[in-house]
This record gives structure tokens, C-alpha cells and sequence, in this order.
């Protein structure tokens, strides 16, 4: 199976998913998470709070875009904070960032109990923002580049800790390194941006070994998350669309890809789009953000409808 989870906040971003015929659990970017940012662009000076309410209800793909019966309900909660530090690094403002996510997940059968009772809690990878630099251009452009690392540190995970009552593993037994650039275009009102980033996973050290006594190591493939914004705020609303795409660049590598994939010699390719509305609302401390989406075309991954609830506050 594959894949899910994520942060943003103002410009940071962040994700995963769940994997059915490959090992890994969750994508480094939960698609769409940056959906309604300004990508480009940081915030004032100051500490900045953000809570992600990401819900999902899905059901999985096969490697020809085909639904199967195989059911994920999730939430994902993605507490984060931000410094906007006031300091200029080669001439842009410098930020950085921390989150914890947390998930719930509910991995189960269309009409069949054999997988019910494993809904649980759990966290997911530490997710550490050493550096965001935004540069602002002539023209009104913002362009951004961004590191987030992934820390191996979440609470259960396949290949090493399972969760004790079955079901989807909260987070990936492995580091992530994940670079990413943004570019925005802010007008009159009107937010036109793009958000990429590309995930690259360390191999995960399993504690699975085969009838062989090989460990079962496996490497996650480097994916391209992309992230598509275009809005208009008028007065206090801000109402628009969003767009994301996923794609896995290569195939998983190690024993326990060529043991688990789809019928392939190593694990599959990601691939995954959708698109939806945005809506939003400035409080007199508070915004509040609304993005849904609806994937158009999934393989080798979970996918359906996504709902998330931003909310983004100045301490």
C-alpha cells in the first residue's frame, strides 16, 4: 500500500500516505496540504502557529487506476510552528519551522470485518525546517526555496514496530530529506502560485528478516509532490481553487520491495491528481482555510476525497 501526510504553513510543507502492495506507509508530502498558501512568500517577522485537520476518506488503487475494495479512513492532525526571523541569509528573509503530526487511521474491507478494531492512534515523524528562503521580485513574483527533514521517530511503523492492533503503521521507519521550491504571484487580491517538493528516503532499517534470514530492508523511490494555488481575496473572504499532483520517480528498491510490490520485481509508482475549491475567512486573529479535493486519477495508492481545516494564528 502506499501513502499520506503533511504540514504547511504560510510557505512550509510537508506530507505521507498509506501503501497496500508495497512496505512503506506514508508519502513525505500529504497531497494538496499547500493548497491556498502563498507558497513564495514569508510572513512579517514573528511566531506564527498553524493546525492542520486533514481528513480523508479513501479506498485503494491497483497499478491501472482501478478501485479496489480496500477501504482507509484517516485524520491527521499537524500542529506547527514558525519563526519568520527578521534576518536576511544572501538576501532573502530566513525562516524556520517545527511539526509534530499525529494520526488516526482506520484500515478496512468493503464489506468484510477481517480488518476492523485496528483504528488507532499515533505520531508520525518529527518534521524539522532548518531553513525557508523567500526572495521577493520585480513584478509582484516570490520565489522560495525550503529544506524539511524527517526524522525516524514515529511511533509505529511496518518493517519494525507494527501497531499492536494491526492496520497502518502512524509514520515510516526512515529519514527523509526534502528539498523544495516555490513560486507565487501576488496581485490586487489575486494569490497565483506553485509549490514543489521532492522527497528523497534513507533506507529503512527493518527488523524483518525472510526464511533465509535476509533482512528485509527496502528503499522508498524519490517522489515529486506539486502543489497548485489561484485565488482572490476580497475583504475578509478568499474563495478559489487548488490543484495537486504525486509522482514517484523510481521504483522501491531492496528485498522487501521485490517481496511485496504489484506483481513487479520491485515496488510501484505513485501517481496521483486531484483538484477542488478553497475558502477562506480572516478573523480578527484568526484565518481560517477550507480546501477540498477529489482525486481525478490514482495508481498503487489510496485516494478519494480529502478535507482540511487550516487554521493559522500570529503569537
Amino acid at each position: 500500500m502506499k501513502k499520506l501526510l503533511g504540514l504547511c504553513i504560510g510557505t512550509l510543507a510537508t506530507v505521507a500516505s498509506f501503501s497496500a502492495s508495497a512496505e512503506e506507509l506514508w508519502d513525505p508530502h500529504l497531497r494538496g496540504v499547500n493548497e491556498g498558501l502563498v507558497a513564495g512568500a514569508l510572513p512579517p517577522p514573528g511566531v506564527y502557529g498553524v493546525l492542520d485537520n486533514y481528513w480523508m476518506s479513501y479506498a485503494w488503487h491497483d497499478s491501472k487506476g482501478k478501485q479496489t475494495n480496500l477501504k482507509l479512513d484517516a485524520l491527521v492532525e499537524i500542529p506547527i510552528v514558525l519563526w519568520s526571523t527578521g534576518y536576511k541569509v544572501l538576501g532573502a528573509d530566513y525562516a524556520m519551522a517545527l511539526a509534530q503530526p499525529f494520526t488516526y487511521t482506520d484500515l478496512k474491507m468493503a464489506n468484510n470485518s477481517a480488518l476492523s478494531n485496528n483504528a488507532h492512534w499515533g505520531n508520525f515523524n518529527t518534521i524539522l525546517v532548518p531553513a525557508q528562503l523567500s526572495w521577493a521580485l520585480p513584478h509582484d513574483f516570490h520565489v522560495k526555496g525550503s529544506l524539511s527533514v524527517y526524522l525516524d521517530d514515529a511511533s509505529s511503523s511496518t518493517g519494525r514496530s507494527a501497531p499492536s492492533g494491526g492496520g497502518a503503521g502512524a509514520g515510516n521507519p526512515y529519514y527523509t530529506l526534502e528539498p523544495g521550491v516555490a513560486l507565487t504571484w501576488l496581485h490586487d487580491g489575486w494569490n497565483l502560485g506553485i509549490d514543489l517538493t521532492y522527497a528523497h528516503n534513507f533506507t529503512n532499517s527493518s527488523t524483518n528478516y525472510n526464511a533465509s534470514g535476509q533482512k528485509l530492508d527496502y528503499t522508498s523511490g524519490p517522489e515529486l509532490a506539486i502543489d497548485y494555488t489561484a485565488t482572490k481575496t476580497i475583504g475578509k473572504w478568499t474563495v478559489g481553487i487548488g490543484a495537486h499532483q504525486e509522482n514517484q520517480l523510481s521504483s522501491d528498491s531492496g528485498p522487501a520491495a521485490a517481496a511485496a510490490g504489484c506483481g513487479q520485481k520491485n515496488g510501484c509508482k505513485v501517481t496521483n491528481y486531484g483538484i477542488g475549491p478553497i475558502v477562506g475567512y480572516q478573523f480578527e486573529d484568526i484565518n481560517v482555510m477550507l480546501t477540498y479535493n477529489h482525486n481525478i486519477y490514482t495508481e498503487n495508492d489510496f485516494a478519494g476525497d480529502m478535507f482540511n481545516i487550516r487554521l493559522l494564528k500570529a503569537f
